[in-house]
């Protein structure tokens, strides 16, 4: 009897190979303060071979990006979540600055490198549907589908920018920034 085939992802040691290397790049950037690693670095620093890099991620800018989702998704995102009901978007504002200041000499180098772009647009992927709750909280049924989630793209793309200034010049005070970027945030939310 033929056992069926195992999807990759699945594989207790592709994910394992896959962490690995995901955490190896962000602690050779963190320590570096600068994007400019090799896949020969990170492999050994993974316990890995450069082949195995390669064939999990294709090239070093993938790596970079891939690390950098991976830290939110880990990292952040369980934060958000342990924080979603009520709504409370000082809060959630603030474990948001609080992770990138964490983590600013990370993702100030990626953000200034050549995977910014595809980094950027990742985020705004991962905060998107945060953030379409926040519209639906503080909008309710007044908005279409549509134009929620239009407001919703608008507002997480303008916090994106907002982050990436901020974090790129040093991300200082998490507080601090929570208040500006709540004050912006709310100027553009108020309901009429």
């Amino acid at each position: 009897m033929e056992l069926p085939a195992v999807e990759p992802a699945l594989d207790p040691r592709v994910r394992r190979t896959r962490a690995a290397v995901l955490r190896a790049a962000v602690d050779l950037v963190t320590a570096r303060g600068t994007a400019a690693v090799t896949i020969s670095e990170i492999a050994t620093a993974a316990d890995v071979s450069r082949r195995v890099v390669y064939q999990h991620f294709g090239d070093l800018d993938t790596v970079l990006l891939e690390a950098g989702l991976d830290l939110a998704r880990r990292e952040l995102l369980p934060r958000l979540a342990d924080l979603r009901e009520p709504v409370d978007a000082r809060a959630e504002t603030l474990t948001m600055a609080s992770h990138f200041a964490e983590h600013q000499t990370f993702y100030r180098a990626l953000l200034t490198g050549s995977c910014a772009f595809a980094l950027d647009r990742g985020l705004i992927q991962l905060m998107l549907p945060v953030n379409r709750q926040v519209v639906e909280h503080l909008h309710g049924d007044r908005l279409t589908a549509s134009a929620a989630d239009d407001l919703a793209a608008f507002i997480t793309g303008g916090v994106g920018s907002f982050v990436t200034a901020w974090v790129v010049a040093g991300a200082p005070d998490p507080e601090a920034f929570t208040d500006r970027l709540l004050h912006v945030v709310s100027l553009l939310m108020e309901p009429r």
